[in-house]
């Protein structure tokens, strides 16, 4: 690592523990600190001035990248013992509560009965759901995935090479990110796109094949 590199890693430490913060109570704080730094440092040797973009932007999308390919990879969770300890606390406290109170005693309730802040309890539930959220199904807009699927997903969006061809189709003019824009994120046709453009679809085809070949060349480069 040369003297700028490291002077990056410093800069935007903050950045890759913002990021890690959520699943510290989970995955070792160290390794987790080391995931995201070799993802900043993926991004600072991809980054161009050029993209005319915050480097702190184009970084986040890198570490939180490395960060969700070793979640979705690493399957050992370590969830502290304090924190199962203390849920289990928390479940036999729920009973003898609502015996007495015929009802679901609140969180504010189960910390004064245990004398710890409310804090711990919602700390030990969110360890235990997240837990449970690694088999069970979550609902994401009608679709069933569980979490390592959830997480696989989230890591195609943060792929470096499809990072890449955004930041060339970002260099391209404004009638050109048009066409790309309507042929493959709209996936209209050529005739379709011929009309939104006020061109013919030979232009359309010609066009498109001469955008495609320049962003061939520039990521190949």
């Amino acid at each position: 690592m040369n003297e700028k590199e490291a002077e990056i890693m410093m800069e935007y430490e903050k950045l890759v523990y913002s990021i890690i913060k959520k699943y510290e109570h989970f995955y070792d704080k160290e390794d987790l600190y080391q995931v995201g730094m070799i993802g900043l440092m993926n991004a600072y040797r991809h980054f161009d001035p050029k993209y005319q973009a915050k480097f702190s932007t184009y970084a986040f999308s890198y570490i939180v990248g490395e960060v969700s390919k070793y979640i979705r990879e690493d399957k050992s969770i370590k969830v502290s013992k304090d924190l199962l300890k203390l849920n289990k606390s928390i479940e036999k406290a729920k009973e003898v509560l609502s015996q007495k109170l015929m009802r679901i005693p609140t969180d504010s309730e189960l910390a004064l009965f245990l004398e710890i802040d409310e804090s711990k309890i919602m700390e030990a539930r969110s360890a235990t759901d997240f837990v449970r959220s690694l088999d069970f199904c979550l609902t994401d807009e009608g679709k069933e995935l569980n979490l390592y699927d959830s997480i696989r997903q989230e890591e195609k969006q943060y792929n470096a090479n499809i990072m890449d061809l955004k930041d060339q189709i970002k260099t391209l003019t404004k009638e050109e990110q048009q066409l790309i824009a309507s042929r493959y994120f709209e996936e209209m046709t050529q005739q379709e796109t011929s009309e939104r453009l006020g061109m013919s679809q030979v232009q359309v085809s010609r066009k498109e094949n001469k955008i495609l070949t320049k962003l061939k060349d520039k990521l190949c480069a």
